[in-house]
């Protein structure tokens, strides 16, 4: 009895530790950790229905109190434990530092992650840089054996044609201070190097299933269709929302907040095997 307290206690410490580790910004760094509504209650265990803990990566310039502000207790309110991160902080700016980096940082999150829960795999939600990143760490990092499947939700996964700026006031999310110099801007143009070694081995690899949730209407990863990834049926979904929902005209910034994204990443969630159900028809606005 006591060998298996002390188990737990030093499985709970090894959990703490990389929690600790995977939040802490670099030196300097104008970030606080806080979690969106729902999310990073370390005490959670995944229910027999929804197996897997669910992991949220938020987007360029985001912190995940505001990326997943509504997403984040709509999945814990559906009976999901409900994990976020914030990464890739350089010079006090979210999730702007060169996106293989950020992907080193989302290791260490995923385990403490396994660590609390008692799962083997995760499952993964990212809003743009959020919904590609992923991407590196399952395919360069060994991270494919610990994600069940990744849900890209406008996700710069072969870079956009056009320029990925702050936010209209010129002040990330959480920050005091103007935007300096962008490395992860720099890794999601088309055509950027870390792009060309990222898809250098596909757009998916062995193991994971992908969903795609795109909007026509999306400003910032253009053209919307390079989001896509190329993939069989059985492991890559790719879905258009106005297919779906035609008068929504969700933008890029928004998509996470959309009621009809949110449905589509809840079905995506609820396969028991295999990427988003395409034929589901989620109620429109």
């Amino acid at each position: 009895m006591f060998f298996r307290k002390r188990q737990t206690l030093l499985a709970a410490a090894a959990a703490l530790a990389a929690v600790c580790f995977a939040g802490v910004a670099p030196a300097g760094a104008a970030t606080t950790d806080i979690a969106p509504p729902g999310a990073n209650d370390w005490t959670c265990k995944p229910s027999a229905q929804h197996p897997l803990p669910v992991i949220l990566v938020p987007g360029t310039f985001e912190s995940m109190a505001k990326n997943w502000a509504t997403m984040s207790p709509y999945l814990k309110s559906a009976g999901y434990c409900v994990f976020s991160l914030n990464y890739g902080v350089a010079n006090g700016v979210y999730a702007s530092g060169p996106v293989a980096d950020s992907a080193k940082e989302l290791a260490p999150f995923v385990d403490a992650v396994l660590a609390a829960t008692g799962t083997k795999q995760v499952d993964l939600v990212g809003h743009s840089q959020g919904g590609m990143m992923p991407r590196y760490y399952m395919g360069f990092l060994g991270g494919a054996k610990k994600v069940n499947r990744l849900i890209g939700i406008a996700p710069s996964n072969h870079g956009t044609q056009g320029l990925i700026t702050p936010p209209p006031d010129g002040v990330p999310s959480g920050t005091g201070a103007a935007a300096p110099a962008c490395a992860a801007c720099a890794d999601q143009s088309a055509g950027s190097p870390f792009l060309t070694t990222l898809n250098s081995i596909g757009d998916t690899v062995s193991g994971p299933y992908y969903t795609v949730i795109s909007t026509t209407h999306d400003e910032v990863v253009t053209p919307y269709q390079s989001q896509f990834l190329a993939g069989a049926a059985r492991q890559v979904t790719n879905i258009t929302i106005q297919d779906k929902c035609p008068a929504d005209v969700i933008e890029h910034d928004q998509t996470p907040n959309d009621p009809v994204v949110q449905r589509l990443v809840r079905n995506a969630l609820d396969q028991w095997s295999g990427p988003a159900d395409p034929a589901y028809q989620p109620g429109c606005l």
